[in-house]
């Protein structure tokens, strides 16, 4: 049995095998490879596209899908995590999608050993489909990306997508270098600037994060508007240069990314929404099939 907690579940034969799966998916839909498989989705957190997006995976593999709203599940009555889980998996799914603000819930939920575990995003630590699909979106782009330099702009140590996207960019020969205000950046050995400005020239790609002025106590700006002076991504501050640039969602247009900066052809934002659909169908083909 074999999970994915984070992407050092996954070899990097699998990982390979994931962005070839995810390839050929998208050229032509396969046959329905999931169509005896029942998945669960346990949503903690609000989620539109990663929720979505593995329901669409899991429909188009022919897989039925039950969600499950914990706001009306028995962990609301006293229930524990662990047992609501346990009574799940007695019920015998071939797998259950999970969503959770702590860092450690689908570690733990894996640990039980009764039924593969996807973590959809955990805490500020991992989300480990969106750091795979990110991939997938680089890799269709440039075709090869070690040696390739990203930036992560915004939010950084709140964010579980820049968490992830750390871990495997690196592993993947990629040079990751991080841009925000200091209480926006986290504890890093890695290269660390307060202006964009200082690096657009050395990069290929940028990734762009939501501001999430809400989750700091002490205010870094005074609003958003004053954030996106200094880090909204705009064709200003791109010019003419070849990069590629990234957003997870949501957007909050003009203050991340500029209205006319996501018209523009560098900008894959939408690309990453479908490109989640075909690499979380091989990630489901990778659990319930291959492993």
């Amino acid at each position: 049995m074999q999970h994915l907690v984070d992407t050092n579940n996954f070899s990097d034969k699998q990982i390979q095998n994931l962005l070839q799966d995810a390839e050929t998916f998208k050229a032509q839909c396969p046959p329905k490879l999931l169509r005896d498989k029942l998945l669960i989705t346990l949503f903690f957190e609000a989620s539109t596209r990663t929720r979505s997006s593995f329901e669409v995976a899991a429909k188009r593999l022919g897989a039925a899908v039950v969600h499950l709203d914990p706001s009306r599940s028995s962990t609301k009555k006293g229930e524990s995590l662990e047992d609501t889980f346990a009574n799940l998996c007695a019920m015998e799914p071939d797998g259950v999608i999970i969503r959770h603000s702590e860092n450690d819930t689908p570690k733990i939920l894996a640990d039980m050993e009764v039924t593969p575990v996807i973590n959809a995003g955990a805490g500020n630590y991992a989300h480990p489909t969106q750091a795979l699909l990110d991939l997938f979106t680089m890799v269709e782009h440039f075709g090869d990306v070690k040696g390739k330099t990203i930036a992560i702009v915004g939010d950084i140590v709140s964010s579980r997508v820049a968490s992830s996207g750390i871990r495997l960019l690196t592993r993947m020969g990629m040079n990751v270098v991080l841009v925000a205000p200091q209480p926006f950046m986290p504890q890093s050995n890695l290269p660390q600037y307060e202006n964009l400005e200082d690096v657009i020239d050395k990069v290929d790609v940028i990734m762009s994060l939501r501001a999430q002025l809400e989750r700091h106590a002490s205010p870094i700006f005074d609003d958003y508007d004053e954030y996106a002076k200094h880090y909204c991504i705009d064709k200003d501050r791109i010019g003419d240069r070849d990069i590629l640039v990234l957003h997870p969602g949501p957007v909050m247009r003009n203050i991340d990314i500029s209205d006319g900066m996501l018209e523009d052809p560098r900008c894959k934002v939408l690309e990453q929404v479908k490109n989640g659909v075909y690499m979380r169908m091989a990630i489901l083909k990778l659990l319930l099939l291959d492993s």
